[in-house]
């Protein structure tokens, strides 16, 4: 009887050993599942903040762009009022850089 009750209560050691087991395995794998989920977290907030960055700036560099043309044709209005005004010959607004016309590449060669 005493053996039986020692094997019962042997049997009963090793399945409480083997459920707190679980139990701290189950812990433990919230804490590495928390911590993974906070660095997913934190890793979409860095790519949300870069997405935003580059969307003000290309935001900014068509603002920019669209200011230079608005500008550039104030000032091209401005030349065609007074050319009217003062009857001056046809104004040619394009600049050397626009066209490859005259474009040498002799100063391009080594000296």
């Amino acid at each position: 009887m005493q053996k039986i009750q020692m094997e019962t209560q042997a049997k009963m050691q090793i399945k409480q050993a083997e459920v707190a087991f679980d139990i701290e395995k189950s812990k433990n794998e919230a804490v590495l599942k928390s911590q993974l989920m906070r660095e997913e977290f934190n890793y979409n907030l860095q790519i949300r903040g870069m997405e935003i960055q580059d969307f003000n700036q290309r935001d900014k560099m068509k603002e920019d762009a669209k200011g230079k043309r608005i500008s550039q044709q104030n000032t091209e209005q401005s030349k065609l009022i007074n050319q009217r005004k003062n009857n001056l010959p046809p104004l040619n607004f394009e600049s050397n850089e626009d066209s490859l016309d005259g474009f040498d590449l002799a100063e391009f060669e080594p000296r």
